[in-house]
C-alpha cells in the first residue's frame, strides 16, 4: 500500500463496548460502522430511519468519507441507505449516522453492535467551475439515461 492515511476518530457514549471501526479482511476497501442503539431498532418495511454510530472522526482535509451500504444486508434482508454513497466531509465533526431504508416485505431489527455500513476513506480534487458559452463535442453528445441499449 503506498499511500497511508492518519484518521482520528472519536468513540461517543453511545458507543461503550462497541468495537472501533476495522477492517474485517487484509484487502477490505472500507471499515465497517456499528449500530449505537439501545437494544434494537425495527425498520418496517418501506420506511427509513437514522442509526447512531457512536463515532466522529476527523478526516484530513483533501479527502472524504464515502460511507456505503453493506452487500450482505442488501442481498440476504433488502435493507439499504437513501444517500448511498453518503459523504463525510473532512470539516465534519458530528456523530455520523447511516440512513437506513428497508426496501424488503418484512420488519428488519437492527441491534446494537449490527455492521450497518462501510465508509472508505477517497482522495479529493478541488476544481474551479467556469461558466462557458459552449462545450466541447464529443461522440455521445447529451445521450444518457440507457442511451446505449439494455
Amino acid at each position: 500500500m503506498s499511500d497511508h492515511l492518519i484518521v482520528h476518530i472519536t468513540q461517543l457514549e453511545n458507543a461503550d463496548g462497541l468495537p472501533v471501526p476495522h477492517y474485517q479482511t487484509e484487502h477490505s476497501a472500507g471499515v465497517d460502522l456499528y449500530a449505537a442503539v439501545d437494544g434494537e431498532v425495527v425498520l418496517e418495511p418501506g420506511t427509513w430511519k437514522l442509526i447512531p454510530t457512536g463515532i466522529s472522526v476527523a478526516i484530513p482535509e483533501g479527502y472524504e468519507g464515502q460511507v456505503r451500504p453493506r452487500s450482505g444486508l442488501a442481498l440476504k434482508h433488502g435493507i439499504g441507505m437513501l444517500n448511498a454513497p453518503g459523504t463525510i466531509d473532512a470539516d465534519y465533526r458530528g456523530e455520523i449516522g447511516i440512513i437506513l431504508f428497508n426496501f424488503s416485505g418484512r420488519p428488519f431489527a437492527i441491534r446494537r453492535g449490527d455492521r450497518i455500513a462501510q465508509m472508505v476513506f477517497a482522495k479529493l480534487a478541488r476544481v474551479t467551475l467556469e461558466t462557458a458559452d459552449a462545450l466541447s463535442e464529443t461522440k455521445r453528445g447529451a445521450g444518457g439515461f440507457g442511451h446505449t441499449g439494455v
